[in-house]
């Protein structure tokens, strides 16, 4: 299998989903790979998500899991235990970071300004989650940020305020390896069990990496 960061760069569409019943699991992931797209990240914001990733990992081996929202180190044990493929943290904790490297974990930390993007650097990583996106500069926070890093081989998968109408404008930059995206796993969706609807949001989201590669 593709190590996880392999697959995101190859499809560049990250679907960031809250997931609120283990019930939800399997229909969304198979409603995610119907639509082309076999990785998910399961956030753990719900008491829901380590059961989830459990479920989504025993049914679906090809399915790569990654989890999201991860705030304390202790986690890292657990997530390498579940067979979890990479994970996210919203912002650059040193502690998360270390533990992940520590054990081998593919993690990809948030970072926003200059300096967080040096500090990331400075511990190891590459590739890196721009959070919030929209309300930090967006776009042209990118830009800016290529011009003294695009250089070094750091990469961005920017996330937070992405949508079908603005997600093509950040797919367009060199800079950029993927986006992070819930409007096509928003979490109404899952409630209510529109999966058919979100395996043809995903078929778009996918088109539309595929038409700004």
């Amino acid at each position: 299998m593709m190590h996880a960061f392999e697959v995101i760069e190859k499809l560049r569409v990250v679907p960031v989903a809250v997931i609120e019943q283990v019930e939800s699991a399997l229909p969304l992931a198979e409603a995610l790979l119907e639509g082309g797209l076999n990785l998910i990240e399961v956030t753990l914001r719900t008491e829901a998500a380590f059961e989830t990733i459990a479920a989504i990992r025993g049914n679906y081996p090809e399915m790569i899991v990654g989890a999201g929202t991860i705030l304390d180190a202790d986690v890292i044990s657990r997530l390498v235990d579940l067979g979890v493929g990479f994970g996210v943290t919203p912002g650059l904790n040193k502690s998360v970071a270390e533990e992940a490297q520590r054990v081998g974990f593919p993690l990809t930390p948030g970072v926003i300004t200059p300096t967080e993007v040096e500090r990331a650097r400075a511990l190891g990583f590459k590739l890196l989650k721009f959070f919030p996106a929209e309300t930090s500069g967006g776009v042209k926070m990118l830009k800016a940020l290529a011009g003294p890093y695009g250089h070094t081989g750091i990469r961005f998968i920017p996330t937070g305020g992405i949508n079908v109408d603005n997600a093509a404008d950040y797919l367009s930059l060199p800079i950029v390896a993927g986006i992070g995206g819930s409007w096509f796993v928003d979490k109404k969706l899952i409630n209510e069990g529109e999966f058919t609807e979100i395996t043809r949001l995903t078929k778009k989201a996918l088109s539309l990496a595929v038409e700004n590669a």
